[in-house]
């Protein structure tokens, strides 16, 4: 009779417990993760002018600080989706965030422009894991609501950029850059306090074979929510298509170091999955729309604070050498707003119309936003248009980010969206050049018809992916 009894997959066990206490605490501790991340990366935005001025280096000296955060980001992401497959999510979180605050808080002690350049670069490898953050959050959340929770979770972001900007507003004509860079490194302490009380994923205890430890945090969570589990007992899914690798019925809780090591040898082989015929025209298309989506998103950021000033000194005979902090840091404020109204764009869409809709959506409607900023010149009519565009690349930018998670397996999960993450970077090293580098020489015309180009690229690739995910589990496995 022992033979006959019940058992229930993972997704059954997370749709029994649903969203309560537990998923409470797991939000804000992924989105603090986030939080931080956004922080980091808006300063890019609003301390290079300072640096400039004080340490006299030119504009393309200059612009390699960018270029040296996404270069870090570009090895990062794919480092941090390997070490999350293989050692747990919560290592991937643990030790991103370590690199994070310490290179973010040395930053600020910087002697000089090199040391802060490299500085920077590493920093930008650390805050590449971010992703790994709202995977694991994605791992605890039921399928039929799960794109709206993961909007929640990429509010965390705009929050972050918001309060960076209203940091950088306060702290910037008052303390300096070197204040702003390292009040923007604490909440990465924060995380690393909490990450003591996350629990690892399920799902990757489940791909490791780690049942007892899987079963044993499905009772607590299911304690906190003060929900049930369903009747019998976990069932564990072989990591490959065949049974022959299937995990044991009952895995011990310590492993060995020999298990651990065929652990790591599995997550490589399987990586190779990424590029099987069922999931290369997938993987491919999410790089595409990775490296448009991270030129647009940054690039559009980086046009806030440099089109409207050029497009006042490139049509006049002099040119405006001085223009007010207060108005720049209010302008990167009021821009940052926009990702509030594209987030809710994203929340009302994703589980209605599907991620692939949505994104197709987002990508035309920017590309029409821009067309009048081919001959227009007129400031409030600029920076409306560029927050217009604003909203809905960010909306695309975070269905994407949700997409990926939910396309491939478990046991290749973060790998596969640290490749899409590092790739999509290549748009983040190329955005500076177009958005500042033309804009500064007073080619506006071209940048924007550059950005255009790539919304376009944008809205003929989206319909080209062969899966809409709405609605489906996520897989724990790779099928041969």
């Amino acid at each position: 009779m022992d033979d006959q009894r019940q058992q229930f997959t993972v997704e059954e066990a997370i749709s029994a417990i649903g969203f309560g206490k537990f998923h409470s605490f797991a939000l804000i501790y992924a989105g603090l993760g986030w939080v931080s991340e956004a922080m980091e990366m808006m300063i890019l935005s609003v301390v290079g002018p300072a640096i400039q001025i004080e340490w006299k280096v030119s504009p393309e000296e200059g612009s390699l600080l960018d270029t040296a955060v996404f270069v870090g980001m570009l090895i990062g992401a794919y480092f941090w989706g390997i070490v999350s497959d293989a050692y747990g999510r919560k290592m991937g979180c643990l030790g991103a965030t370590m690199i994070t605050a310490a290179a973010g808080l040395a930053s600020a002690f910087s002697p000089n422009y090199m040391t802060l350049l490299v500085l920077r670069g590493i920093l930008g490898f650390s805050v590449a894991g971010g992703h790994v953050f709202s995977t694991w959050f994605l791992e605890f959340v039921p399928a039929p609501h799960r794109g709206v929770w993961m909007i929640v979770v990429a509010a965390f972001w705009t929050l972050g950029t918001i309060f960076e900007a209203a940091l950088a507003w306060i702290v910037m004509p008052r303390l300096g850059w070197r204040w702003l860079i390292g009040l923007s490194s604490l909440p990465s302490f924060l995380v690393i306090l909490s990450t003591g009380f996350a629990p690892e994923s399920l799902r990757y205890l489940c791909s490791k074979g780690r049942k007892v430890e899987a079963q044993h945090i499905l009772e607590k969570i299911a304690q906190l929510n003060q929900t049930k589990l369903p009747i019998g007992t976990l069932e564990l899914e072989p990591v490959v298509g065949d049974k022959e690798h299937a995990p044991p019925e009952e895995t011990p809780l310590l492993v060995s170091s020999m298990s651990k090591t065929v652990d790591q040898e599995s997550t490589l082989l399987l990586s190779f999955a990424l590029f099987s015929p069922k999931l290369l025209k997938t993987t491919l298309l999410s790089w595409i729309l990775g490296i448009g989506n991270c030129f647009g998103y940054y690039g559009i950021i980086f046009l806030i604070s440099e089109l409207p000033s050029a497009q006042i000194s490139c049509s006049s005979t002099t040119r405006l050498l001085e223009s007010s902090e207060n108005t720049l840091y209010m302008d990167v404020l009021i821009n940052s707003l926009a990702e509030l109204p594209g987030l809710a764009f994203a929340a009302v869409t994703v589980d209605k119309i599907g991620r692939k809709l949505t994104m197709e959506a987002s990508a035309v409607i920017s590309l029409i936003l821009l067309i009048p900023l081919v001959w227009n010149n007129n400031e409030t009519l600029t920076t409306a248009l560029l927050f217009g565009v604003r909203m809905f690349i960010t909306a695309s930018f975070d269905i994407l980010s949700i997409y990926i998670k939910e396309i491939y397996p478990t046991s290749v999960r973060s790998t596969g969206v640290g490749i899409a993450t590092s790739v999509g970077r290549v748009g983040g090293i190329i955005c500076p050049y177009i958005a500042v580098g033309l804009v500064r020489s007073c080619h506006q015309t071209t940048a924007i018809i550059a950005f255009q180009i790539v919304f376009a690229l944008l809205a003929l690739s989206v319909p080209l992916l062969p899966l809409e995910s709405k609605g489906k589990e996520l897989s724990d496995v790779v099928q041969e």
